[in-house]
């Protein structure tokens, strides 16, 4: 039976031996999540020395979909890093958390008018992904407000011609003219794209296809000193041999109902380059049809590298706690019900699993996996009253019985995991995010300062 643990962490060990999660699973009476801050702020700095030692000058948006959690908000403020949004809601929790409007990018499709018009008196730079919303970002820049609307063209990658976002040649050429038009109503500063998967060699391509557009914008008389990346910037969640092991293993036999996934539709969990070194590869690549790095092109022609990563700024900086409730046997394995819901682990409800091994924590501290190899499998069941709601359908192998009072700590979910598809189904209350801000023998914690909605 595979298995596939996470990346050893001294640091999340700390907390899981420190005895700190039974009280606060015993306080909040319902799963909740651990953050650790100072895991994002080295994150940001990875990234921000990759592009110093590549002589690139760049900036850092956080994208705040990966994680609803003010306390990333807070950091981005501290460290005056940037914040990509998609809602007038996240935008307003950027501001209200401290960080500059002119360090905010607004992204996602169709943007609303009061979206817009907010991002225009605040001075956030819009990535443009349409004509319809061009012409009204240029209306309203046009009247009642005495700031320039900056804005970015995002771009359709010719590679992903299906893609909902983005404008091919024929919509950018006409942009472009609508850009001149509008004179000082709207600052053209560059271009952007979203581009699916985390392959490195089509951002370094697309990318040298951004600065040619730049180029050529400038002769047009627009600023265009500028290009977005996007994200897709992976986390390696496990080592290598562990996650090749697994696939060439696991079959349905090893899940609950005999359930099957497509090993495609699995998140890559090792990634040899991941983050920042998936940054440093893409600097030191050259897009197709050049004779230079991409790092020596944005140098070469005086452009701005921006880059939104999500996920890859919250790796390793925080996790998702349940306690078990019930216990069932089955023939060769238990079935454990937890008392949260898979809504608080995501990539279940996109027909998915999330693979990482979690930790079963007793009263006493973590279990260790002893020299007997006894193994113990089971898979992990929500409380809601929904076949379909597995926390885990894979028939985990612990290194102990679980219980009733023990702790399920599922490693490194706070990239999308926690929070995405959160829901008070059954009207169980959101699972509470407790924010770790000094490690030790007796943790320091505190609630995370988001509001209620």
């Amino acid at each position: 039976m595979p298995t596939l643990p996470a990346h050893p962490d001294p640091d999340t060990d700390r907390i899981l031996d420190s005895g700190l999660l039974h009280e606060l699973s015993h306080a909040f009476g319902g799963p909740f999540h651990f953050l650790l801050p100072h895991r994002f702020d080295a994150n940001l700095a990875a990234f921000r020395t990759t592009l110093a030692d590549a002589g690139v000058e760049g900036r850092v948006y956080y994208a705040k979909k990966a994680n609803k959690a003010a306390v990333w908000i807070e950091r981005c403020a501290a460290h005056h890093a940037g914040v990509d949004v998609a809602s007038v809601g996240e935008l307003r929790e950027a501001l209200g958390h401290g960080v500059r409007g002119e360090n905010i990018v607004v992204t996602g499709p169709a943007k609303s008018a009061e979206l817009l018009r907010l991002a225009i008196l605040q001075g956030c730079l819009v990535a443009v992904d349409a004509l319809d919303e061009l012409d009204l970002l240029i209306t309203l820049a046009l009247t009642g407000t005495i700031l320039p609307a900056r804005l970015l063209l995002r771009r359709l990658p010719p590679a992903q011609p299906h893609s909902r976002f983005g404008m091919n040649d024929t919509e950018l050429e006409t942009a472009l003219d609508r850009c001149v038009r509008a004179g000082d109503a709207v600052r053209m500063e560059g271009f952007s794209f979203h581009l699916s998967g985390y392959a490195t060699q089509p951002r370094a391509d697309l990318a040298g296809e951004l600065i040619d557009l730049c180029l050529k914008s400038r002769v047009l008389g627009l600023q265009a000193d500028r290009i977005s990346i996007g994200g897709g910037f992976a986390v390696d969640y496990s080592a290598a041999d562990h996650w090749h092991t697994f696939l060439a293993e696991q079959k349905p036999e090893h899940y609950h109902a005999k359930k099957t996934f497509r090993t495609g539709d699995f998140y890559p969990y090792h990634s040899p380059g991941a983050g920042a070194d998936a940054l440093r590869t893409i600097l030191a690549s050259i897009p197709e049809g050049g004779q230079d790095t991409l790092a020596a092109r944005l140098k070469d022609t005086g452009t701005l590298l921006m880059m939104e990563p999500g996920r890859a700024l919250l790796a390793g900086a925080g996790s998702t706690v349940f306690c078990i409730q019930g216990v069932k046997e089955r023939a060769g394995y238990r079935i454990i019900t937890v008392d949260g819901t898979s809504l608080s682990l995501s990539e279940q409800w996109f027909n998915s699993e999330y693979l990482p091994d979690p930790q079963l924590v007793t009263p006493s501290g973590r279990v260790l996996g002893g020299d007997s190899g006894d193994v113990h499998p089971a898979c992990v069941g929500g409380a809601s009253c929904l076949e379909s709601d597995m926390v885990t359908w894979r028939k985990v192998p612990f290194p102990a019985r679980p219980r009733v009072g023990d702790l399920l700590v599922y490693p490194n979910t706070a990239g999308y995991q926690m929070d995405s598809n959160e829901s008070p189904f059954h009207d169980l209350p959101l699972p509470p995010k407790v924010v770790i801000d000094r490690l030790g023998e007796r943790p320091r914690w505190r609630l995370d300062r988001r509001p209620a909605c």
